[in-house]
């Protein structure tokens, strides 16, 4: 039990860092602006890579590394269509999109000619 307080009170500090020194970072790109801007950017670049290391040395950190190495084994896993099925596709959308839209348009068209016609409006 005092070990799983004692990585929660350590992940509480991580955390706490991170963003006290994300903070620091961004404060000093906008505050310090005498020096150059490739100065400040590589600056607040090496800031967010401290901060990445010491978010994924924390229990969330190690889920979500843990979370992206599943979701990249995962999408290695998926089946790619070829190009040809991809135009295919793309193709038969296209032509629906047309078709819907030709239907859509009579049938407004033919709610447009009886609310006329009930009104007497139009000619």
């Amino acid at each position: 039990m005092s070990t799983k307080t004692t990585s929660n009170t350590s992940d509480k500090l991580k955390w706490l860092s991170v963003v006290l020194l994300l903070s620091v970072g961004i404060v000093s790109f906008y505050t310090l602006t005498e020096y150059s801007l490739l100065l400040r950017v590589l600056s607040l670049l090496a800031i967010v890579a401290i901060v990445t290391v010491i978010a994924f040395s924390t229990t969330k950190g190690q889920n979500t590394k843990t979370f992206l190495r599943e979701t990249n084994i995962e999408v290695r896993k998926v089946v790619w269509p070829t190009r040809q099925e991809t135009v295919q596709m793309t193709g038969i959308v296209i032509i629906m999109v047309i078709l819907l839209s030709l239907f859509i348009w009579a049938i407004d068209s033919l709610l447009w000619w009886i609310v006329q016609s009930l009104t007497g409006q139009g000619g």
